[in-house]
């Protein structure tokens, strides 16, 4: 597939209950046997305006509210240049936004591609990606996904912020939506190579949003539900520090593993493709999810 194709997951095989109580009921932001809450985000990240400044041991470096902006439709193009490193960059994109972010160019598959899929995506940012202000004056980030009324391939978006591009360790946090609804369409925002994978949030839109860790040196996944509903705003955030990843889901921690956790440099990718799961996008279909803000923290680099 290529150091550029998407991951190929494997396939979800639930953590049963005996093993999550032997490794902690923090695991699943359960109050823990003393009656303690489980622990909270970093930087109490549930608000829905953007976070700014660092918080523990995270120093914020990119605050992104979308708020001013407009980022037409096309202009996430041409974006084979240097793919993969922090030097990559779309060449339709001017200022913060050329400075900022990159996606994966037109023409690469999806996940499904290589999951024998009856239907399957190919990422095209320049006719599924664009900033503006929704009706009630919100910058957002839109990604709409759609399928050709011929039944070609779903076209599909994934994102990098270039500033944490192969960073190691940080804390990654969004404030999510799906704003229009259809079948067939799913996101799983990760970090991953190496061996290693942290995806968080995960799941087909229609279904549960979720968080997986695989450990890099294999063995059971970690499978962590969050929410039942995309539809509704969510603020997501991984905290990924020497020797734990921690998933929150509106500030309340839904999972956390100390497993083989990476320890190497990963980019942090905003991923939306096709479904792997459940029924395929139909023709003529689209489904979108918004983003009203996007904030990145390195981890000890003070």
């Amino acid at each position: 597939m290529g150091s550029h194709a998407a991951p190929h997951h494997r396939k979800r095989i639930l953590v049963t209950a005996a093993s999550l109580l032997l490794v902690g009921g923090g695991l699943l932001g359960l109050p823990r046997a003393d009656g303690a809450p489980a622990p909270a985000d970093a930087c109490r990240t549930t608000a829905a305006h953007l976070p700014r400044g660092d918080c523990g041991p995270f120093w914020q470096v990119l605050a992104e509210d979308f708020n001013g902006d407009v980022v037409a439709l096309g202009s996430f193009s041409d974006c084979d240049h240097d793919v993969d490193t922090s030097a990559a960059h779309c060449g339709g994109l001017k200022g913060k936004y050329r400075d900022n972010w990159w996606a994966y160019p037109t023409g690469w598959p999806d996940t499904a591609a290589g999951r024998g899929r009856e239907v399957t995506g190919v990422y095209h940012p320049e006719d599924t990606v664009s900033v503006g202000p929704a009706a009630n004056g919100d910058g957002r980030m839109s990604i709409r996904m759609w399928r050709p009324a011929d039944g070609g391939p779903v076209h599909a978006a994934a994102l990098v912020p270039r500033a944490v591009m192969q960073m190691k360790y940080g804390k990654y946090s969004a404030r999510i939506k799906v704003t229009r609804l259809a079948p067939g369409y799913k996101s799983a925002w990760l970090h991953y190579g190496g061996g290693c994978e942290m995806d968080h949030p995960e799941g087909e839109w229609t279904g549960s949003l979720s968080s997986f860790h695989h450990p890099c040196g294999g063995g059971e996944q970690g499978y962590f539900p969050g929410s039942d509903d995309w539809t509704r705003w969510h603020t997501v955030s991984t905290e990924w520090t020497p020797g734990h990843v921690r998933f929150f889901v509106d500030g309340r921690q839904t999972g956390h593993d100390t497993r083989d956790v990476p320890d190497l440099p990963l980019s942090w990718v905003l991923q939306n493709e096709s479904a792997l799961e459940g029924p395929g996008a139909a023709p003529g279909s689209s489904a979108q999810l918004d983003v009203t803000w996007v904030a990145a923290y390195a981890y000890g680099w003070k």
